[in-house]
Order: structure tokens, then C-alpha cells, then sequence
């Protein structure tokens, strides 16, 4: 396989930072473009030394940095976004703009120079469809757009239609993946992601904070199962022109999540129940399940999640427990525990 050059946009994101050790680990070259507005550095500094990794600290809605960029590689990887629901409820028009400029940009800049392009997508494109499982080909059934989430979701739905209208009336080499709550080492618990907040409390033995009843469902795939996923439609030509649900099918309610991560952290937290009016802005509605059909791209790839929701919830827990150990080290008087 050729070597070839990769601009990921969003590059210290949580996806971006593993996708690139992948692409890096095939011989490949990597360029990760982010503002560090929600990416972390701490995501890409295992990549510092590497003589085919590039970081550049910038924004997808500087034209002139994306168009020197996109020049200079030979894929594009547009994984910049505003993400996470608690972001998106108290930053709308930041995460509007963010998510509709910015594509803009990144996908004229794609035509322009002719560059594959694959543009990162969400199940919230779906809104409130019941329909479960949900296919690539389900409808999207939004909310009114005064409410920030269904803002989020119409400016990914454009995202796609972008990709989709520059492929079929300008040849542009596009497909999108819509991703259903990736996690895995690395997320960071700060902007409503479920999994690494609750873990976090359950290891500091802090209450468990629910919202709603917890009789809410989801499916969690583990990241390195997702980028196994993005790599392989990246190096697919047939992917171009295509939209593909990546995620797994095993779902569980956030009350069964919760006690599960109390009962493997150990942890003496107990659960506490916070009702949806009370956790975020009037108006805000939740999905009560959201399960992807992967059918789509089983049967393109051959490709199966291998991580189970027990795999996940052990590694962020690992993980968790690494960060109270620093936390306790760093925070001890000097010389306390030496012998």
C-alpha cells in the first residue's frame, strides 16, 4: 500500500488522536490540524517524535491555513466539531457556526485541490426517529430549531449534504461515517460525555449522577474498534459517495450502566437521579433509545466491533484510578511515603 499524506481536522481530538497512531503505525503521514478548543495536547504527545507527524494549532475556519493544508495532503479527515451535548446546549452558536463554516471551508478547499474527503457525522442526525435499529437510510425527524440540540444536528445534517452535492454535481471523492457514542481511553468527562463522567465518580466515590430516570438506552463502541472502522473506508475506493453508521448494537440502559461501573470500580457511590429540567436548558429532549443498524457496513467491510461494553467500561476505570493515583502523588507533601 502507498504511503500517503492524512490532514485530520480536529487532529487532538479523542477519535483523531487514535485514528492517527493507526495510520502512523502503516507507514503513513499525518497532519493534525485543531484550535485546542475542546482537543488536548495530551492526546497527540506520544506522536511528538514522530518524523511523520505534524501538529498544527489552528482553526477550520481559517481559510487560508485549510487551504495550505489540504494542499499538502492527500486525504482529508474532517473530524473538527463542536461535540458532546453539554457543549452544544451552552455554546449554540459557537457549535453552529463551528460545525457549518467549517465544513464549508474544509470541503471547498477538498474540491479545489481534489482531495479524498471523508467528513464525520453523528447519530443526532437522526433526532427524534423512534425506529429501532436505525439504518443510514432512516429518516431524520428534528425538533424545532430555537432548541441548541436540534440546532447541532440540522448543522451536521448540512455537513452531510455538503459531501453528498459536491460528489454527485462536482466528482468530489466523498463519504461520510456517522459515529453512535465512541469512547473509550483518552475521553475526556467534560463535555456530557456519559461514560467517562460517571467513571470518574464512581471512583472518587461521588454520588453518580443521572439525568432523567437512567431508563434511557445507548450502544458504546470502543474507539479502537470505530478507527479499525474509518481506516478501512479510507483506503476503500468503493466507500466514496456512501454514508455508513459505525457503532455497536449492544444497548443498555444508563441505570444498568451506572450500577455496572459501581459494581467494577469498587466504588461506594451511590446513584442519584437528576431530572432533564433541572440538568440543562428548558426544552430539552433526550432520545429514549438510539441503536445504529450496522448491516450497512458488516456486509461492505466484514468488519464487527471486537471490544465489549465490559472491555470499555475496565479501561476508562484503569484509567480513572491513574488519574486519582497522580492526583493523591502530586498533591502529597514532599518526601510523604519515602523510606
Amino acid at each position: 500500500m502507498t504511503a500517503r499524506t492524512y490532514l485530520i481536522t480536529g487532529g487532538a481530538g479523542f477519535i483523531a488522536s487514535h485514528l492517527t497512531g493507526k495510520l502512523l503505525g502503516q507507514g503513513n503521514s499525518v497532519i493534525a490540524l485543531d484550535n485546542l478548543s475542546t482537543g488536548r495536547l495530551r492526546n497527540v504527545d506520544r506522536f511528538g517524535g514522530h518524523p511523520n507527524f505534524r501538529f498544527v494549532q489552528g482553526s477550520v475556519l481559517d481559510e487560508l491555513a485549510v487551504d495550505e493544508l489540504v494542499h499538502q495532503a492527500d486525504v482529508v479527515v474532517h473530524l473538527a466539531a463542536a461535540v458532546g451535548v453539554r457543549l452544544i446546549v451552552d455554546q449554540p452558536l459557537r457549535s453552529f457556526t463551528t460545525n457549518i463554516r467549517g465544513s464549508e471551508i474544509v470541503v471547498e478547499a477538498a474540491h479545489r485541490y481534489r482531495r479524498k474527503l471523508m467528513i464525520a457525522s453523528t447519530s443526532e442526525v437522526y433526532g427524534k426517529n423512534p425506529a429501532v435499529p436505525l439504518a443510514e437510510t432512516a429518516d431524520s425527524v428534528i425538533g424545532p430549531p430555537s432548541i441548541a440540540r436540534w440546532a447541532y444536528a440540522t448543522a451536521k445534517a448540512v455537513d452531510e449534504i455538503l459531501a453528498y452535492t459536491y460528489h454527485r454535481e462536482r466528482g468530489l471523492e466523498s463519504f461520510v461515517v456517522r459515529f453512535f457514542n465512541t469512547v473509550g481511553p483518552g475521553q475526556s468527562p467534560a463535555y456530557g460525555m456519559v461514560i467517562p463522567r460517571l467513571v470518574r465518580q464512581a471512583v472518587r466515590h461521588e454520588p453518580i449522577t443521572v439525568y432523567g430516570d437512567g431508563t434511557q438506552s445507548r450502544c458504546f463502541g470502543h474507539v479502537d474498534d470505530v478507527t479499525d472502522a474509518v481506516v478501512q473506508l479510507l483506503q476503500t475506493p468503493e466507500a466514496v459517495g456512501q454514508v455508513f453508521n459505525i457503532g455497536s448494537m449492544h444497548e443498555v440502559t444508563i441505570r444498568e450502566l451506572a450500577d455496572r461501573i459501581v459494581e467494577l470500580a469498587g466504588s461506594r457511590s451511590e446513584i442519584t437521579y437528576i431530572p432533564y429540567d433541572q440538568a440543562f436548558p428548558e426544552g430539552f429532549e433526550d432520545m429514549q433509545r438510539r441503536v445504529p443498524d450496522t448491516t450497512k457496513i458488516r456486509n461492505f467491510l466484514g468488519w464487527e466491533p471486537k471490544k465489549t461494553l465490559d472491555d470499555i467500561l475496565q479501561e476508562t476505570i484503569a484509567e480513572a484510578w491513574a488519574e486519582v493515583a497522580a492526583e493523591a502523588a502530586t498533591s502529597s507533601p514532599a518526601g510523604a511515603g519515602a523510606h
